[in-house]
């Protein structure tokens, strides 16, 4: 089974949205508090609470800023526009006012870097994600996030990579949004990643370079570079920020979604605008259980004709013991007429070393051949059922709209040594049973 996150922008995308969706979902709050203090950030306290968007309950994420200097732009806004039309600050929502708030993050504490700068470069940023007591693949998402905004701002400005001042997505509260959703993402333990076409509203919005339309020139860089998809809307302001749209072309990992799938939770993130739509991020984790198509495995092969029965049992033992997806041997001629077997071995990219060590010490082989695969198989599962013989196993394959019940040979045979009965009726009897 593949475990799915599916990120829904039907009211746009950003930081803070993303970060309450996950959440949501149920990503472990302590795990992200315990990785937030670990970059010795100074100047903000977050917020967790609920709110409601147009009567739904979602969760609502803020990075609060204790500073003035850099508290002078909304939160979910990356390069510190003020909107030419009317919008809310963060608590005139419709706001519950459940927020927990968090104190960890006083700026009384003793600190290693010295942040009260307004602008940052990329390196700065790797500075602060390197101190971040995480897995590297944590670290390496969050890089990934500001590398693709860095890059669209240095489009935007027509400037090298290397002079972009990050006084805008450098901010505290987007540093720190990146970075919790790279935690999230990480302690959610997804298998894929499909972000939903991106709604985005219209007209301009007001930025310290003066007037820009929207989307934003950060925001349509990246969805340009990644081919991320707009879906323009009649709402008038910006709906996708620059970093909700790092964030989407960074995490994306599939292009749609399976034709079916399992809906196993759903979260919801509130934005701090008014749409007439909800302004809610809304993440579900979903279940693959149709047929897996392009499962790419290799195959290993090697020509055998100098090797012992017995050494070849013992290869084919160990190849499946290892983890192999399957193994078979083909009676085959060799050169001079002589008769030989090949030895074919079905397994993951990963294990080719593994399969590859036990061929040449278990046989005989000096070579083995190995190309990509590619397979369909179906999901299946295995249910253990109750017989008047004792218990047995069968497994459970689907196609669309149909079940296949595949009783296990092993439970097949230990039931008829302790019935006495032949393996036709145990195995017709075992298929009944489910």
């Amino acid at each position: 089974m593949k475990k799915i996150l599916y990120l829904e922008c039907n009211s746009g995308i950003s930081g803070d949205m993303t970060v309450g969706a996950l959440l949501d979902l149920g990503a472990d709050k302590d795990v992200l508090e315990k990785a937030l203090d670990s970059l010795n950030l100074r100047g903000y306290h977050l917020h967790f609470g609920r709110t409601k968007k147009c009567g739904l309950d979602a969760y609502d994420f803020d990075v609060h800023l204790e500073t003035e200097h850099e508290h002078g732009h909304e939160h979910e806004h990356s390069h510190e526009h003020e909107h030419s039309h009317e919008h809310e600050h963060s608590h005139e929502h419709e706001h519950s006012h459940e927020h927990e708030h968090s104190h960890d993050h006083d700026h009384s504490h003793e600190h290693d870097h010295d942040h009260s700068h307004e602008h940052r470069n990329i390196s700065d940023i790797y500075k602060i994600i390197d101190c971040l007591a995480a897995d590297e693949r944590v670290k390496a998402m969050a890089r990934r996030m500001f590398d693709i905004v860095a890059e669209a701002e240095a489009k935007a400005h027509g400037i090298p990579l290397e002079e972009v001042h990050f006084h805008e997505v450098g901010a505290i509260d987007s540093i720190i949004d990146i970075i919790s959703v790279a935690v999230c993402v990480d302690n959610l333990g997804v298998d894929a990643i499909v972000v939903s076409p991106l709604a985005e509203g219209f007209g301009s919005v007001r930025c310290q370079h003066g007037v820009i339309p929207v989307p934003v020139p950060a925001t349509a860089n990246i969805a340009s570079a990644y081919s991320l998809k707009l879906r323009l809307t009649d709402n008038e302001g910006e709906m996708v920020t620059p970093t909700g749209a790092a964030i989407a072309a960074a995490l994306k990992t599939e292009d749609r979604l399976p034709s079916s799938c399992q809906i196993l939770k759903t979260g919801m993130g509130a934005g701090k605008k008014e749409f007439k739509q909800a302004n809610v991020l809304r993440a579900m984790i979903l279940s693959d259980e149709e047929v897996t198509a392009g499962d790419e495995m290799w195959l290993l092969e090697s020509n055998i004709d100098d090797c012992s029965g017995e050494a070849l049992g013992l290869a084919m033992e160990s190849l499946l013991d290892a983890g192999a997806a399957d193994v078979w041997y083909t009676p085959i001629f060799m050169k001079k007429n002589r008769p030989a077997y090949m030895l074919s071995v079905i397994c993951k990219k990963d294990q080719i070393e593994s399969m590859e060590e036990i061929l040449f010490i278990q046989t005989t082989t000096i070579g083995i051949r190995r190309h990509p695969v590619n397979r369909t198989v179906l999901p299946r599962e295995k249910r253990t059922v109750m017989t008047q013989w004792g218990e047995a196993e069968i497994k459970v394959c689907r196609y669309k709209d149909r079940e296949f019940y595949y009783p296990e040979y092993e439970s097949v045979k230990a039931l008829c040594r302790k019935s006495g009965l032949d393996y036709q009726t145990i195995y017709r009897n075992l298929q009944r049973e489910d």
